[in-house]
């Protein structure tokens, strides 16, 4: 919970500092861009590793991120002097709810039985967003062949189940009552 705390805060700072520059989005991009850095292990083990300087895992840093922002850069910096560089996804993570809370998104976690075609999708997603008065995004989406048929989705803490599986075991405790 802690790390997670520590993570809210750095967004926030970020997130701060990107909404007085007008520059949200190209934050984001870039914040993006850092974070792919973590599925290097090779550079992970690299930066994790405590005989190596903070001028040496400086220095790879500016040559794996040429063309990122020089204050992204600086906070990529802060996280590392400060051991917390592991942070870097959680830190995303927290900075795009923060983005999607601005504009008014919510992103809508989809499980069906079959996969949604584009049409199905933005259907489900425009009904979501009547429901929900927000847009929706749906992200992710998942397939469970075990529902039968339905959608089953989970948005801003609530679960609405709407499959056919639910909607059997219902009648079936109804039945045995």
């Amino acid at each position: 919970m802690a790390k997670k705390f520590s993570a809210r805060r750095y967004a926030r700072a970020i997130f701060d500092i990107a909404q007085e520059s007008n520059e949200l989005n190209e934050w984001l991009v870039q914040l993006d861009a850092v974070s792919q850095l973590n599925r290097d292990e090779t550079v992970v083990a690299y930066l994790d590793n405590p005989s190596i300087s903070f001028q040496e895992k400086e220095a790879l840093l500016a040559g794996k991120l040429p063309g990122i922002n020089a204050r992204v850069i600086n906070m990529v910096y802060l996280l590392l002097d400060s051991d917390r560089v592991d942070m870097l996804p959680a830190v995303v993570n927290e900075y795009k709810k923060m983005l999607d809370q601005y504009n008014g998104i919510e992103r809508a976690e989809v499980i069906t039985a079959v996969p949604l075609d584009d049409k199905s999708r933005q259907k489900l997603s425009d009904r979501l967003s009547e429901i929900i008065g927000k847009k929706i995004l749906i992200e992710p989406e998942y397939t469970d062949r075990g529902l039968i048929g339905g959608v089953v989705v989970k948005v801003g803490g609530k679960m609405l189940d709407g499959s056919t599986r639910n909607a059997l075991n219902v009648l079936k405790k109804e039945v045995s009552s």
